[in-house]
């Protein structure tokens, strides 16, 4: 008997938190005039109304890749080939030169794939962004490490290739000290 009294207790309780004691609230709804008044008003504080105009060449237009092709190396062996940018690739024995050329027929596939294909004569080197910009130095025993390999050494950035620009600080010295031997002359 004492169950069927606590289900119907809870029927009960349900009933009132489901709303069967508050009622609906009825709203008008916007007319057209209301809403041409809200437009308005953000129309007003629409920051993109007020900007100055952009002088200049359109960036979109500028600088634009002439060509993949002419812009990344060809690795290809075993029937499968990959592209990698210029300048990824550190060092080139000369018994794998052959192998940065297309071959005819090869299969295009990613650099992941190809480097798990190829890993026991593709040398990986990691280096960090300021390093591939050129801004810092590479670490000797990594310039060591290149030096002294037998593979083919390619750049990589978190697993993927990336070009490797000459260091900055040689051209800004060069400049530096050029320009200070003229200045000591000029005195």
């Amino acid at each position: 008997m004492k169950p069927i009294i606590a289900c119907a207790c809870l029927f009960g309780a349900a009933a009132t938190f489901a709303g069967g004691e508050d009622k609906p609230v009825y709203r008008d709804a916007a007319t057209h005039d209301q809403l041409a008044l809200e437009l308005r008003k953000m129309e007003r504080r629409d920051p993109m109304r007020n900007r100055e105009a952009v002088t200049g060449a359109d960036p979109s237009k500028v600088n634009r890749p002439v060509d993949l092709l002419k812009q990344s190396d060809m690795i290809s062996f075993g029937g499968y080939a990959t592209l990698v940018p210029k300048r990824a690739i550190l060092s080139v024995p000369q018994n794998y030169q052959r192998y940065l050329t297309l071959e005819p027929g090869a299969k295009i596939i990613g650099w992941r794939d190809f480097y798990r294909k190829n890993r026991n004569w593709i040398t990986t080197i990691e280096v960090v962004r300021a390093e591939a910009e050129g801004n810092q130095k590479m670490p000797e025993k990594t310039l060591e490490k290149v030096a002294k390999s037998t593979n083919l050494v390619v750049a990589t950035c978190h697993g993927g290739p990336i070009s490797v620009l000459p260091l900055k600080e040689d051209a800004e010295d060069l400049e530096t000290a050029g320009t200070g031997d003229t200045e000591k002359k000029d005195s």
